[in-house]
């Protein structure tokens, strides 16, 4: 496997303001991360995409021909350029608004402005999604392990899937929500259950319930992925049954401890 540093990073840095590109250019080559090329609207971004594809997109949220979750949503939904990672620079703190880039896979938000140690972060979660790197497990061979996952969004299925990819998983079934996700349960054996928590018809919390209380499915270990991961009252998700909240984006490094946590033990 070939691995890359943080210093050989493509990067494509999209900011409509000149200004702006200037200081995240000077701090990305200051942390000496990246051979930096930048943009300064979607349409030229998504050029510069399809003509050499960066390994990452830094994007600010607004542009004079549209947002960065546009850019974003046109990156993912084609096949050519869905693994480019999609970092978001934005003073936005409105949760609603960062919700629909986390929906849609983007590998991590940082504020505006922002400090070295969230720039390190989110650099660190892209390599571990370009450097993959094979889970070992004692007690199963990881390409083994049979996983439901479970989103309403196919874009943050995306994600997940590729993430867990990386660590060597093999037999991942998807399912839209947690009502599809139960007539696969009853029809199919699975070692793992991933879950979003909002989604229609049954969210994660119903859907870890059934898992809990049915005999047939209570040894499941259960990784819930919410945005309200940290918020106080997920503590009580827990109480459910659930073995882990993960916090989107999907960070590798944690999704790896969790891993080795639920199913490195017996």
């Amino acid at each position: 496997m070939v691995s890359i540093s943080r210093s050989e990073l493509q990067i494509l840095l999209v900011e409509p303001s000149d200004t702006q590109r200037k200081i995240i250019s000077n701090m990305l080559a200051k942390e000496q991360i990246g051979r930096i090329e930048t943009a300064g609207s979607v349409k030229d971004a998504l050029d510069k995409i399809h003509a050499h594809q960066p390994d990452l997109v830094v994007s600010a949220m607004y542009f004079e021909d549209g947002t960065g979750l546009e850019l974003l949503t046109q990156i993912k939904q084609d096949s050519k350029t869905q693994s480019v990672s999609f970092m978001l620079v934005s003073s936005e703190f409105r949760p609603a608004k960062l919700e629909e880039f986390k929906q849609a896979g983007v590998v991590a938000i940082l504020p505006k402005p922002f400090e070295p140690i969230h720039l390190n972060r989110a650099v660190n979660a892209t390599l571990d999604l370009i450097n993959t790197e094979e889970l070992e497990l004692e007690l199963f061979d990881i390409a083994e392990v049979r996983v439901l996952l479970v989103d309403d969004s196919r874009l943050a299925r995306n994600h997940i899937r590729r993430v867990l990819e990386g660590m060597g998983l093999e037999k991942i079934t998807e399912a839209e929500n947690g009502a599809q996700a139960l007539t696969l349960l009853k029809d199919f054996t699975f070692d793992l259950l991933v879950t979003d928590y909002n989604m229609p018809e049954m969210d994660g919390r119903e859907l870890s319930e059934f898992v809990r209380f049915n005999p047939d499915t209570a040894h499941i270990p259960i990784i819930m992925v919410t945005s309200e991961a940290n918020s106080a009252h997920m503590a009580n998700i827990q109480q459910t049954g659930v073995n882990a909240l993960c916090d989107k984006p999907f960070e590798p490094a944690e999704v790896r401890k969790m891993l080795s946590t639920l199913l490195g033990h017996v």
